[in-house]
């Protein structure tokens, strides 16, 4: 049963399916087809491809998706983000929506999806944890304005000279001004209009639908395809055809790269998607498989006409807040998609191209999130850096390049913090009942002039040990001190590089006539440095459970002639060492000990 569940997941789910929960996810299916709708048709207009091609993507990704992701919530299929990076990328090696593009297209999908299939099997799910979801929010910021450059000749009626980059394009809408087709310009407000009443009056309601119809009866109203306004291609009524998405390998090959970014984009947003909705739903996500979710869905779509695609924020949100109980919701969504398609594909003819652009402006729009952005900038200066690096990459870089830039970036922010870890230096809190332990700075606190105690709050491992080895030094050379202890439950890991460095600097400070010690460090970590054999070296009689024990073994070991001139004296033990001679030290140490003993038992 367990391998069943592993190689057909839905057979998880399939059981709590109930006459219940199939109303629930038919209405929120219905739902969710609706939007559906003019979103595909648009999102195809923005990757460069037919109309059909937006339709096909949300008919088929969705079902594949649902069977073998891990969200009951997640809707996939076209997204925005993911429609501008197939354009920018595909149109480099054909003219958008020939058939040279449309196969580049699919075989783009088809690569992505064989990257993010792999990445689930390998289990690499987790590697999305260290990509700053900021990275998302800097592509699709830049994306918006993109996208909404790329539609104003649509609102304006207007033809360009196949410009390269934004700022090209936006010296070619301005020269182009006075060629402007105020018919289209007026059908595009009146869609775009319609749609935020809409939106506003009735929040629930197909807003962008209703827009496309409004425009388009506007224009039948004015004859608007006599008045030079463009109409939307024709839109096939048949199912989504099989199609070869396989090209010579050295084209494959070359796109390979392109096609690595399509496919951590789609995994981070359909990853971030289903995390963020699994919060409300209290629902478990699984990473790995949601990639293997994507990918399958990504490589078998490719063999029916539809491109690449991922979790869609808009159409997943509306899944849930439509009372989607099971991943029934997608598929049913996609299967009233199919029957609309063939009942009502003839009526895109009358669609003008204007409402099109009109609506895909209003999507570019809702893309960009200024709350969340003037929160980053308000709160973090590396998360700020991480989404403004990638959102000008966007704008003027190829955009592919802008996801790895965005990605590297996070991933050489997350690695500069780990290998910086805070060593804080402790002593013992007098005001405390339980003699518990205080950052010194912080409570001005005193402490022993020949004990050192620190905190490490990082794992130590190969990228942190040039870091961690200074401070030390640092303690024992210029602070003079011989006895350092350090605090490890803050400690997650030690690798081999850390635990070798640990051995090197125990014996540097045991030759010194002093050592280094541990205590508190996790079961996982203890565990790995007895089972290494680094514990032996490093000496076990080093390693403690208890803070109290560490304290009293170590003191034994201090200089006492210090002790009875100090006058810190900031630990339990530290009175007996000081007032009294040295038999009777041995003897208060031996009552110390029997007292510690009693306490542990």
């Amino acid at each position: 049963m367990a391998l069943l569940e592993k190689v057909f997941p839905f057979v998880r789910w399939m059981p709590t399916v109930t006459r219940a929960t199939l109303q629930d996810d038919l209405i929120a299916g219905l739902t969710g087809a609706v939007i559906v709708l003019p979103q595909s048709i648009a999102f195809a207009a923005i990757a460069g491809l037919p109309p059909e091609y937006g339709l096909y993507t949300a008919m088929i990704t969705p079902i594949i998706a649902a069977l073998f992701g891990s969200s009951r919530h997640l809707v996939s299929g076209p997204t925005t983000a993911i429609s501008i990076i197939i354009f920018a990328t595909v149109s480099r090696h054909a003219a958008p929506g020939t058939e040279e593009f449309i196969r580049f297209a699919l075989a783009l999908t088809f690569i992505a999806g064989i990257y993010q299939l792999l990445f689930g099997i390998f289990r690499l799910g987790r590697i999305i944890n260290f990509v700053s979801h900021n990275v998302v929010v800097g592509f699709t910021t830049g994306a918006a304005i993109l996208i909404a450059a790329s539609q104003f000749q649509a609102v304006l009626g207007v033809e360009l000279d196949h410009p390269h980059g934004l700022i090209e394009k936006l010296q070619q809408l301005y020269a182009h001004l006075p060629e402007a087709n105020l018919y289209a310009i007026g059908i595009a407000v009146v869609t775009l209009a319609t749609a935020i009443i809409s939106k506003w009056l009735v929040p629930r309601a197909p807003h962008l639908l209703i827009a496309m119809v409004v425009g388009s009866l506007v224009c039948i109203g004015i004859d608007g395809a006599a008045q030079g306004v463009m109409m939307v291609p024709s839109i096939p009524a048949a199912l989504p055809p099989l199609s070869n998405p396989i090209l010579p390998f050295s084209v494959m090959a070359d796109i390979a790269p392109e096609a690595l970014a399509i496919a951590l984009l789609g995994l981070i947003e359909a990853v971030s998607i289903s995390r963020s909705i699994a919060t409300k739903s209290q629902q478990m996500i699984n990473g790995d498989q949601e990639f293997i979710g994507q990918g399958l869905s990504n490589v078998v779509g490719s063999f029916f006409s539809s491109y690449a695609g991922s979790g869609s924020f808009t159409r997943s949100g509306v899944n849930y807040d439509a009372g989607a109980k099971t991943p029934m919701s997608a598929i049913f969504a996609a299967l009233i998609l199919v029957v609309i398609v063939l009942v009502a594909a003839p009526l895109a003819s009358y669609l003008p191209v204007p409402a099109m652009g009109a609506v895909i402006l209003l999507v570019a729009y809702n893309l960009i999130n200024p709350r969340h952005i003037m929160k980053v900038f308000r709160i973090s200066k590396r998360e700020t850096s991480v989404l403004v690096v990638t959102f000008l990459s966007t704008l003027f870089l190829e955009l592919e390049f802008a996801i790895y830039a965005g990605v590297l970036l996070s991933l050489s922010l997350f690695l500069m913090r780990t290998s910086t870890p805070e060593i804080v230096a402790m002593a013992p809190v007098h005001a405390d009942p339980k003699n518990r332990m205080g950052d010194v700075t912080d409570k001005d606190l005193t402490e022993c002039p020949q004990l050192k105690i620190i905190r490490v709050d990082m794992s130590i491992y190969f990228g942190s040990l040039n870091y961690i080895q200074q401070k030390l030094r640092a303690i024992s050379d210029k602070e003079g001190y011989k006895h350092i202890l350090v605090l490890g439950s803050g400690i997650n890991f030690i690798d081999m590089a850390g635990a070798e460095m640990i051995v090197q600097l125990a014996d540097r400070l045991r030759k010194m006539g002093g050592g280094l010690y541990f205590c508190g460090v996790k079961p996982n970590v203890c565990d790995y440095l007895k089972r290494s054999g680094f514990a032996k070296e490093f000496g076990e009689e080093n390693l403690f459970f208890k803070k109290n024990e560490a304290i009293y073994e170590i003191t034994q070991r201090l200089d006492h002639q210090i002790c009875r001139t100090c006058t810190a004296r900031i630990f339990l033990e530290c009175p007996s060492l000081a007032m009294l001679g040295e038999a009777e030290a041995e003897q208060a140490r031996e009552q110390a000990a029997e007292e510690l003993a009693g306490a542990k038992a």
